[in-house]
């Protein structure tokens, strides 16, 4: 079983949720996952509200950049354990889709960049967003590796059964 993960968190733009989500992965996971982030049509940047966001709980924000999802589906590319969309249907954003096999979920999260506002207003979206994605980070780290190699030696026999 592997003893290290690689997360893949997409959204539509890669500028906010993805963004957070990655950081605070990356930040939280002891070297066990290595956090990604992508959109099916990113922005190009990131806002600087997630920035913030990330630099008042002290996560780094070095190397942090809206990228495109089809930077890792290059045979070159990290294979992903998990994939997490971010987007929110309530919104009537369209979520990408992650072919293969990597165990998938869907987080929804209100988008924060698509909020129109006040200066407050919009940082509160940005904090909210934060917010929600670091206890569902914290919930997800707190599962059981053995769960996570069960799930894993799951999906290998599924592969096999495929083949």
């Amino acid at each position: 079983m592997p003893a290290h993960y690689n997360v893949l968190f997409l959204c539509t733009g890669n500028s906010a949720r993805s963004i957070l989500a990655e950081a605070i992965l990356n930040h939280k996971s002891r070297g066990i996952f290595t956090a990604y982030s992508a959109g099916s049509h990113p922005s190009g940047t990131v806002r600087p509200e997630a920035l913030k966001q990330l630099e008042l709980a002290g996560i780094s924000i070095a190397g942090l950049r809206s990228k495109s999802w089809d930077e890792f589906a290059t045979a070159d590319a990290p294979a992903m354990n998990f994939v997490f969309t971010v987007c929110d249907n309530a919104a009537n954003e369209v979520c990408p889709f992650w072919p293969g096999q990597p165990m998938t979920a869907h987080w929804g999260i209100p988008d924060p960049a698509a909020v129109k506002g006040t200066p407050e207003e919009i940082e509160r979206a940005f904090r909210d967003a934060y917010s929600i994605l670091d206890r569902r980070i914290n919930l997800f780290l707190s599962l059981p590796l053995s769960a996570l190699e069960q799930l894993a030696m799951q999906k290998e026999l599924d592969n096999i059964g495929r083949q």
